[in-house]
């Protein structure tokens, strides 16, 4: 009976630190990036995930499914990271809420077919590993051949946490 009165101490302290401390981040040893390589998650958090996301239009007077009509890899991601936070917002959140990233990007034609990651990069830096807001999320990011919409370069879904 003490071993299992000291065992119940034991997860409930075990449980109320998670709770006190929240979500836990973790960079990459000896690395700027702005990424997380790690994030733990409390049991108990409330969890979002939200679907694939694709760019808006931003040129309309662009050829129709074109890679010009939606923008090259930086215009897009910044068009789908501001989709993300209008949808997370919506729940209450925030893209500093995310803690996993999963990122598909088409290679861009105006380079060669090449993956366009510094395009990438610029437009995420904007919204993650800022002064105003400071979170990382993990993140992956995976070349693919082509996505669901015509002329898109960039889909990005996400998952976002909030401790209790």
């Amino acid at each position: 009976m003490p071993r299992l009165l000291l065992l119940a101490g034991v997860l409930m302290a075990l449980t109320l630190n998670a709770k006190a401390e929240g979500i836990k981040r973790i960079d990459p040893p000896g690395s700027s990036f702005p990424i997380s390589q790690l994030v733990t998650v409390p049991a108990g958090s409330h969890l979002t995930f939200v679907s694939g996301t694709l760019p808006d239009i931003a040129d309309p007077n662009a050829i129709k499914g074109s890679s010009a009509a939606f923008g090259n890899t930086e215009t897009q991601t910044r068009s789908v990271l501001n989709k993300l936070r209008t949808a997370l917002r919506s729940q209450a959140l925030d893209l500093g809420d995310i803690v996993q990233l999963r990122v598909f990007l088409v290679g861009d034609p105006d380079k060669g077919g090449h993956l366009d990651f510094d395009g990438l990069q610029a437009a995420y830096t904007e919204f993650f590993a800022t002064a105003e807001q400071p979170r990382k999320p993990t993140r992956t990011a995976i070349q693919v051949v082509a996505l669901p919409l015509p002329g898109a370069l960039v889909e990005i879904e996400a998952i976002a946490a909030k401790a209790p």
